[in-house]
């Protein structure tokens, strides 16, 4: 947190608004110009219900370790666009890590701030924390996302999401599901990785069933239950999801509480964990108070949850190496207009996450 304190005179700077970016794809950019749906309102000021709709992914090929599929597994081919305030591309870089990915598959940060134009690049003059949060490597000229996405289809109307993941070789994006990136990363390149990474299984045959009925409501109710509470543009579509997620984080600490191990499903880490831990990191930061998910927090409201959380963020570098709390707070805060008009960002909560042997006050008292 000290560090968000020491960077708010150059954050002043990097939020003065910018002369539109003259470059080619500017011109392909008219009735199907994503901007002019405001992309900024997560919920159509004309919808009654007020309820937050994700927006389905549009690209949805696969990378396969068969070397005459469309999309061959090989090192250095794919290139990886994340931003690391978005719990969904959080997820590819947990995996791309735990896997032994690094050399395999690079990849770039976005800037955490996204403006009309969706999310952009860190510029060179910027110094922002997170490894790889630096300009586009592969495109000089490109200053957001989006210009990947017209590159590809110059008549895009969707959303311009992260994660992206995308293919150099072809100059296509292959994928930009972060469920279907992250299973491919579990085995498509294992025939490239050493013994310790191959063997590596986050979604043993053994768990699958029971892995897949976590996800389905873990999903519905908790990885996008923040997101349908914090968007709501009525009282009845806010209430009806933060009641719906707090009665899910209750199923999630009951499970954690009679785990046999230290992770969701015992003494290994699987995808539980990792489409569950991107969620969990940001709600006291982020989602307590920006989307009003305030009928308890983790750290002091769940005990096994608070456990599992700090146990995967100190002992697992993958978890706590990929987690950019500035990035986090930032993003959220002085991205969402609809939300928080004056982009104020709350301090506290401090610190970002507690460490594994201290307790909040309250709790500590009342022992």
């Amino acid at each position: 947190m000290s560090s968000l304190l020491r960077r708010l005179p150059q954050l002043r700077n990097q939020l003065t608004p910018r002369s539109p970016p003259t470059i080619i794809l500017s011109a392909k950019m008219s009735t199907h110009d994503p901007a002019k749906k405001n992309i900024l309102n997560w919920v159509d000021p004309k919808d009654k219900s007020g309820e937050f709709r994700r927006q389905q992914s549009q690209f949805r090929d696969v990378i396969s370790s068969d070397p005459n599929a469309a999309f061959p597994a090989e090192k250095d081919r794919y290139h990886l666009y994340v931003s690391y305030a978005c719990p969904w591309a959080h997820r590819t870089l947990i995996v791309r890590k735990l896997k032994g990915l690094e050399e395999l598959i690079p990849f770039t940060a976005v800037h955490w701030h996204m403006g009309e134009r969706g999310w952009r690049f860190v510029t060179p003059d910027e110094t922002v924390p997170g490894e790889n949060a630096v300009p586009d490597p592969l495109h000089p000229e490109y200053t957001h996302l989006r210009d990947i996405y017209f590159e590809n289809d110059k008549e895009y109307g969707g959303r311009f999401t992260v994660p992206t993941l995308y293919d150099k070789k072809q100059k296509r994006i292959v994928n930009n599901e972060s469920s279907e990136i992250i299973r491919m990363f579990y085995h498509a390149f294992d025939a490239l990785l050493p013994e310790k990474h191959r063997n590596l299984d986050l979604f043993p045959k053994a768990l699958q069933q029971k892995i897949e009925e976590t996800n389905d409501w873990t999903y519905n109710d908790i990885n996008n239950g923040v997101y349908k509470s914090g968007f709501a543009t009525s009282q009845e579509a806010y209430e009806k999801a933060c009641t719906q997620l707090f009665k899910s984080l209750d199923r999630v600490e009951a499970h954690l509480s009679s785990s046999p191990g230290p992770y969701y499903f015992g003494t290994e880490i699987t995808e539980a964990d990792v489409r569950l831990y991107t969620t969990i990191v940001r709600f006291d930061p982020v989602y307590v108070q920006h989307f009003k998910c305030n009928i308890r927090d983790i750290r002091s409201g769940y005990p096994a949850i608070h456990a599992w959380l700090r146990k995967l963020y100190w002992d697992v570098p993958a978890f706590r190496e990929t987690t950019q709390f500035e990035h986090i707070k930032y993003h959220y805060t002085k991205s969402h207009k609809q939300i928080n008009q004056f982009s104020i960002t709350p301090i506290g909560p401090l610190p970002d996450i507690l460490p594994k042997d201290q307790e909040v006050a309250a709790g500590k008292a009342s022992k």
